[in-house]
């Protein structure tokens, strides 16, 4: 393994992988922990490097060589992390992570594939402007809805929202921009976002630009809806529902490519 800030300019800076070092393939958790996780699902998981919010493991699945690197929390970690996994040769990723339900339908335990996310964040304003949609890639979105559905999982496909503030979310009322903030989560509930997270706008407007390709598999660890109506709303850390999706779209994914090329 590398050691962390080694100063080898064959080495993206930040994530300190090299060329070579991992597959076309990468699974994106935020949670630097959850990368040794889901290393195990690989076959000969080899850590590649682990810098800053940045670990890095690549391994196999039936043969292709897939990698996993955490992003950290919000879009200017995953921007970087995306940026310097392209410079290494990734050009599929998946963001298998988790988000808060926001329509009452949306129970915890649930995966929610996204569409497209609401780009109430910075990091991609500086991509571009804000009328240009973030939406996942239609290959990797067929891809995980395909792999869900094979393996029954409970899902929902949709819209998700994205921020950069944690408590702009979850205390709004407390924030000076109160007002602001209420008034575009009524407007969010209304257009029927499914859930709340805070990466995958970044990754689908990074995507576009860099020209490869992104999707988004979240567990549902909860619903504010829901627990504000009193109904049921257990919390649920396991993330083992999604990364068995990403793993399973890997594999739909590789079959297609070859089969185009």
């Amino acid at each position: 393994m590398i050691p962390a800030y080694s100063i080898d300019p064959a080495r993206q800076y930040h994530i300190q992988v090299a060329k070579g070092e991992i597959g076309r393939y990468v699974l994106l958790p935020g949670d630097p922990k959850r990368c040794a996780k889901i290393a195990k699902y690989l076959d000969d998981p080899v850590l590649i490097a682990d810098s800053r919010e940045y670990v890095t493991y690549t391994g196999t699945v039936d043969g292709i060589q897939v990698s996993v690197c955490s992003t950290g929390i919000g879009g200017p970690s995953a921007a970087i992390a995306m940026e310097e996994l392209v410079n290494c040769g990734a050009d599929t990723f998946i963001r298998v992570g988790t988000c808060g339900g926001m329509q009452q339908q949306v129970l915890s335990g649930d995966l929610v594939i996204a569409t497209g996310a609401v780009r109430m964040e910075g990091t991609g304003q500086e991509y571009a402007p804000l009328e240009y949609p973030a939406v996942s890639d239609f290959e990797v979105l067929k891809a995980l809805e395909e792999a869900a559905g094979k393996l029954s999982m409970r899902r929902h496909i949709g819209v998700v929202h994205c921020k950069d503030a944690f408590y702009g979310q979850h205390n709004p009322e407390l924030l000076p921009q109160s007002s602001i903030l209420l008034q575009k989560w009524d407007a969010y509930m209304k257009m029927g976002c499914l859930a709340s997270e805070m990466e995958s706008a970044a990754l689908f407007i990074v995507s576009n630009y860099r020209k490869v390709r992104c999707g988004t598999v979240l567990l549902v660890m909860a619903n504010q809806t829901r627990a504000k109506l009193g109904l049921d709303n257990p919390i649920v850390h396991d993330t083992d529902c999604a990364i068995r999706t990403a793993i399973e779209a890997v594999r739909i994914l590789d079959r297609e490519d070859r089969r185009q090329a």
